[in-house]
């Protein structure tokens, strides 16, 4: 259901939390979504919801935490994701929601 925004918010909340923690085991569910193409789905979520505050939330966290990790592994999904319009889609989240709290502190940590 790509064009129900909550749908969206909620899947891109499901990512984040599904990639958060740094150990062997988050690294490898982080890793384990990135080649599912939770990268690209977060970015196809935002960018069909650019006006609704709570999908540029989760998405930019569900980005955050895909690009988390050192390693040429980390590496590869930061680069995948410039690929897939990360950079822009969070940056336009931002712009387009210069007062929520949330969506700025995501922004921030999807940028880096």
């Amino acid at each position: 259901h790509p064009q129900v925004a909550g749908v969206q918010e909620d899947g891109c909340g499901a990512l984040a939390n599904l990639c958060a923690g740094d150990g062997a085991a988050g690294l490898a569910r982080i890793q384990r979504a990135a080649a599912a193409g939770a990268i690209e789905a977060a970015v196809a979520a935002m960018q069909a919801h650019p006006q609704v505050a709570g999908v540029q939330e989760d998405g930019c966290g569900a980005l955050a935490n895909l690009c988390a990790g050192d390693g040429a592994a980390g590496l590869a999904r930061i680069q995948r994701a410039a690929a897939a319009g990360a950079i822009e889609a969070a940056v336009a989240a931002m712009q387009a929601h210069p007062q929520v709290a949330g969506v700025q502190q995501k922004g921030c940590l999807a940028l880096g």
